[in-house]
């Protein structure tokens, strides 16, 4: 738990949701923020639109160890945060789900999660200090029919953060796993959706807010793992 000034960040998996709303709060808590994904460029528009001064933007394919391993070195010191937020969704049938589009989820959404809560750790640990948040969503807990190649990976981040938090947290280390049981109101979202009640999908801001909060805790009242959703959603 720390103050937000010479605090580091690290956020795997940007786009213009949940991803880039975590980097805007983080750095206006006054972190150094790093942000990664596969498409740099694309990293860069949305840092330069959103006007962010001081937050670096890395390539990163988080099924390949060594581009999560060179993210955390550029960085340097041990980060005292970092989110895993990245993810894949394939929904098909096991009917007729490709294995190769399978594997590629599960590669993303599980061992991509792998790899950055390891490096994470590895730089944490020595510190005694740190939080890792890894992304989940309603799959994680409850596989529901045509949806094998997005829950099954997601079961297993789920099942990741679970063994790490055990493992970690009494050498200081919080590890939490949060649930999005519901849509992001990403501008893509909402601009297919221009005629949905914005009270219905989860806003980014919202969630950026919580996940500091899980960052913010007091180490005697870690939180492993919290679900949320729109006050309007059925669960």
């Amino acid at each position: 738990m720390g103050s937000g000034r010479n605090e580091r960040a690290i956020v795997f998996g940007v786009g213009s949701g949940l991803g880039l709303a975590l980097v805007r709060r983080l750095a206006g808590e006054g972190m150094a923020v790093a942000m990664a994904a596969r498409d740099v460029a694309k990293l860069e528009g949305l840092r330069d639109a959103a006007g962010l001064q001081g937050v670096t933007a890395h390539a990163c394919d988080v099924t390949k160890g060594d581009e999560v391993t060179a993210v955390f070195d550029a960085v340097g010191a041990a980060p005292d945060l970092v989110v895993f937020n990245a993810s894949t969704f394939e929904p098909g049938s096991i009917l007729d789900i490709d294995p190769a589009v399978f594997e590629r989820c599960w590669r993303t959404d599980c061992l991509g999660g792998f790899h950055v809560g390891q490096q994470a750790a590895r730089r944490m640990v020595p510190e005694g200090r740190g939080t890792i948040l890894f992304t989940g969503a309603t799959a994680s807990r409850r596989a529901s029919a045509g949806f094998a190649a997005f829950a099954v990976p997601k079961f297993g981040l789920r099942a990741l953060a679970q063994s790490m938090a055990r493992e970690l947290g009494a050498q200081g280390i919080h590890v939490g796993h949060v649930v999005i049981d519901g849509q992001i109101a990403t501008p893509t979202a909402r601009e297919r959706q221009p005629d949905r009640d914005p009270n219905t999908m989860l806003d980014p801001d919202g969630l950026a807010e919580t996940y500091l909060h899980l960052h913010r805790q007091p180490r005697t009242v870690w939180t492993l793992e919290l679900d949320v959703r729109p006050a309007v959603e059925k669960f």
